[in-house]
């Protein structure tokens, strides 16, 4: 089939609307009609080089849609049945996932190679083969994709709010719940508040935590801050630390959850100056693949135990936690309406990202024209 998708052709270009030929799916995959695609800061990220991504490449990784087709070997899906697509695909095998740790499936290993697990392209503009970014390419309406990239979820559940806990807010929730342990009581500094971010705030709530403090350099965020359960909020580090310094009595934050759009050497070490004696620093956002000099005192650690923690899509399982995370949603204990901010066209994504930079919106999502 043919169908209009964005292409970033290079870096620091824009995104083109271009004809793409799609190829049907073959064994273990399945054709996706994908209705919602939410806009996420890591797209944007091969456009700048801060990840090194093929290129000509077809953006996007936190759809949601309706299959249409399955391969050979599908084994789990039908045509009709609604899915989400996990930016981090699941075998249910290897030795990570038979331990519970399905973000860290062996599969994951293929994420950024652009093209199909099986080492093949798909996506074709004449001659040229177009990869995808993380097996997915939910820019496109439709995509031809691995069974383990994809969960099966109700079919009533609106596929433009479902597309979130594809990546970003099931990264944040995740950030918060599983690898910072947020407890009852706890005080929690969330640094970006953004599409992960939101989630973030919103793990810590959903985990007991009596203060969350917000940090956001847009002064417009505030609101959303406080609406997904934010306590305080605060426009930099230093007013940040002020606010934790005196509502602890110094014992400072039990955790610090690092969720801006890219992160420099001296976020970190601001951040292990907020938490106090054995608290957590989770890092969450990506920084540039060349940064490999972050600014912290390496006697900290030491001396007060504290701990800085990478996480990956928040430690999630994506094939529990997403149909777990849409029941909060459905219960009215995780916002995701309030998470997005505006809707958009294809043809808008560099209008999209745009806001985003600007600091104009939470989370932009696309609806796809079929």
């Amino acid at each position: 089939m043919k169908m209009n998708a964005p292409v970033l052709w290079d870096v620091n270009g824009d995104w083109s609307i271009e004809e793409v030929e799609l190829d049907p799916p073959r064994d273990g995959e399945v054709l996706v009609s994908f209705h919602a695609t939410g806009l996420c800061h890591s797209d944007h990220h091969p456009r700048t080089g801060d990840l090194a991504g093929p290129l000509p490449l077809i953006g996007g990784h936190e759809g949601a849609g309706v299959v249409e087709e399955v391969g050979p070997g599908v084994r789990d899906l039908r045509p009709g049945d609604h899915v989400v697509a996990s930016f981090l695909p699941a075998c249910g095998r290897c030795r990570w996932c038979a331990r519970g740790r399905q973000n860290l499936c062996d599969l994951g290993a293929f994420i950024n190679t652009g093209t199909q697990l099986d080492g093949t392209y798909r996506r074709h503009i004449g001659d040229q083969d177009i990869n995808v970014m993380l097996l997915l390419g939910t820019f496109a309406p439709y995509g031809v994709v691995s069974e383990a990239s994809l969960v099966k979820i109700d079919d009533d559940l609106p596929l433009s709010r479902a597309c979130l806990v594809g990546c970003g807010i099931t990264t944040g929730w995740g950030s918060a719940v599983n690898t910072a342990n947020v407890q009852p009581g706890d005080t929690v500094v969330v640094i970006g508040c953004g599409g992960v971010g939101s989630g973030a705030i919103q793990g810590a709530r959903l985990a007991g935590a009596e203060k969350i403090v917000a940090v956001d350099i847009a002064s417009g965020k505030r609101y959303k801050a406080f609406e997904f359960g934010a306590t305080h909020f605060a426009t930099s580090m230093a007013e940040a630390a002020s606010i934790v310094g005196d509502m602890t009595k110094g014992s400072m934050a039990d955790s610090a959850i690092l969720a801006v759009g890219l992160v420099e050497s001296h976020m970190v070490g601001e951040a292990l100056d907020i938490v106090g004696k054995g608290g957590a620093v989770v890092l969450t956002a990506l920084a540039p693949e060349t940064n490999v000099t972050p600014t912290m005192s390496m006697a900290a650690l030491t001396l007060y135990q504290k701990r800085l923690l990478g996480t990956l899509y928040g430690e999630a399982n994506p094939r529990n936690d997403i149909p777990r995370l849409l029941s909060l949603y459905r219960a009215g204990k995780l916002l995701l309406d309030e998470a997005v901010s505006t809707e958009y066209q294809a043809r808008d994504i560099n209008a999209a990202y745009d806001d985003m930079l600007a600091g104009r919106i939470i989370r932009g999502v696309v609806i796809h024209e079929h």
